[in-house]
């Protein structure tokens, strides 16, 4: 997406009553990085982006920081702010986080109708996104699903931290765009994933979300010319 209509998203996204603060400003361009609406190597230019957000630009400096410190953009000296291009090592601290948390949301969350109701309806765009050899709808579909499930844990600061982590990820997949057969063939892990809760059977499907992790982290690194993790 052209940055000039990324921009556009976010002004006409409103303000929250707790606009105009570094915190703030960064939820927004974490949110639009998750979204894949600013790829990796955008920049992020202090007058646009401060105009489009009616923020002052200090307040936009306070929220490249926060970002900066997810390792989501990066300062280049005399050059400005970046959208980051995670490596090696930020897939592997990535997927350090999420082998934790969503194998546990998966065993100890709260899964009702609804939950398991929404997360068919995910995995139901995610056929049709193959079906239609959609990289873009196969990627939001695998994100959807992932955030729906650590939001079984009822956590809000687990739900933060996922949106901090999906939005790296969504860095991590741009770089597997011209390799859709990556996206493809984890939609029927993921429907089978799904087919275990809606059974019942928790323990299968945090074992094979662990494995389907492993998996994933490994592959990502044999793309990105990474040795694999050790153990794996």
């Amino acid at each position: 997406m052209p940055m000039n209509e990324a921009l556009q998203g976010i002004a006409d996204g409103g303000h929250a009553a707790h606009a105009h603060t570094g915190a703030w400003v960064a939820g927004v361009l974490r949110a639009r990085i998750s979204a894949g609406q600013l790829p990796p190597g955008s920049k992020l230019s202090e007058q646009k982006l401060s105009e489009a957000l009616g923020v002052s630009r200090n307040t936009l400096r306070e929220a490249f920081t926060v970002l900066a410190g997810e390792s989501v953009v990066q300062r280049i000296p005399n050059r400005g702010v970046y959208v980051a291009a995670p490596g090696p090592d930020d897939v592997r601290e990535i997927y350090r986080v999420r082998r934790l948390i969503e194998p546990a949301a998966v065993l100890w969350g709260d899964i009702d109708e609804a939950a398991l109701t929404g997360l068919e309806a995910i995995m139901a765009k995610a056929q049709a996104a193959r079906t239609a050899a959609s990289v873009q709808g196969m990627a939001d579909a695998n994100q959807d699903l992932h955030k729906a499930l650590v939001a079984l844990s009822g956590s809000f600061s687990l739900n933060d931290l996922m949106e901090k982590v999906l939005a790296e990820m969504r860095l991590v997949f741009h770089a597997m765009g011209p390799t859709p057969d990556f996206h493809s063939h984890y939609v029927d892990r993921n429907v089978a994933l799904v087919a275990q809760l809606r059974a019942g059977q928790r323990d299968e499907a945090a074992a094979g979300l662990r494995r389907y992790l492993e998996d994933s982290e490994q592959e990502l690194l044999v793309h990105l010319g990474a040795a694999p993790s050790p153990g794996r």
